[in-house]
């Protein structure tokens, strides 16, 4: 058993003392197959042994639907304030400190414009990594002026929400963003502006309660986590077991609030075809 030992200075030491292995190299699947991060990568984040997507932000979103990843970035420097002092486990502006620094984003959500596919598009992705993706007065103000810069240049919108919902540190605050952000959708409509709602994993609460499920498509990735209250707390309200697969994409496709389920590979090309189709313009390929 020589083998399961190696020498440092000299010493025998367990091979639980192995050299440092950068973090993030392997993945490990839901179905238990072990994967190279690079192989991931090339998959867009999604396990090829299962299908399972896993959670990514709005940088991967911007490199998947950008051509050559190009693209201007609008209000990058838009940071929540903290107007009601609030403070729980810890100062609502540490909170907000912690994840800027954590996530070297300003808040939950970016808005670009580029092109994709050759044809003009603003996309808004939120990022769950920041505070649960919660919705406070940025995510809501960005989201506002996303629509209106949409309708001002004549330019499809696509949202892409993975959110946990309203913001509770921004109290009713945030609850006006539901208000705020489903107003400018009815500006859309009555321009017509197309606007492609992207449902990811998470989308719950006030999200989804207002711009998530407001598109003129609304579309959504496999299994992604899609409702108001999540399973968990309506199990215990109501004291009754859920159907399989309660509030996952599929569920909510059978249920009619979804127009269809897309793997992630075909997101590009999916949302084109729509866009394409709603202007009746000339398909591409």
């Amino acid at each position: 058993m020589s083998w399961f030992k190696r020498k440092i200075k000299g010493i025998q030491t367990p091979s639980s003392e192995k050299k440092d292995i950068p973090k993030g190299l392997w993945y490990k699947t839901p179905s238990g197959k072990i994967i190279e991060k690079d192989e991931l990568i090339e998959n867009l984040y999604v396990s090829p042994e299962d299908g399972y997507h896993l959670r990514i932000g709005s940088k991967e979103y911007f490199e998947i639907l950008f051509d050559d990843n190009q693209f201007e970035e609008l209000w990058p420097d838009m940071k929540p304030k903290d107007p009601l002092k609030f403070e729980d486990s810890k100062k609502y502006k540490d909170r907000i400190k912690e994840a800027q620094e954590k996530t070297g984003l300003k808040d939950a959500i970016r808005v670009a414009v580029g092109k994709s596919k050759g044809e003009d598009l603003v996309i808004a992705a939120m990022d769950f990594t920041f505070i649960g993706g919660s919705m406070g007065s940025v995510v809501g103000e960005k989201i506002r002026r996303a629509m209106e810069y949409a309708v001002k240049k004549n330019i499809p919108l696509v949202v892409i929400a993975k959110s946990g919902g309203a913001r509770m540190q921004e109290a009713a605050i945030s609850l006006m963003q539901l208000v705020k952000t489903s107003a400018a959708i009815a500006k859309m409509n009555k321009a017509s502006v197309p606007y492609i709602s992207l449902l990811t994993d998470p989308t719950t609460g006030g999200t989804t309660a207002s711009f998530a499920m407001l598109g003129d498509i609304n579309i959504a990735e496999p299994g992604a986590l899609i409702g108001f209250a999540g399973p968990r707390v309506i199990k215990e309200a109501t004291g009754k077991d859920l159907p399989e697969g309660f509030q996952r994409s599929e569920f909510v496709l059978e249920h009619g609030f979804l127009d269809n389920i897309i793997h992630r590979k075909e997101l590009k090309d999916k949302i084109n075809l729509y866009l394409d189709l709603i202007l009746n313009r000339e398909v591409r390929k």
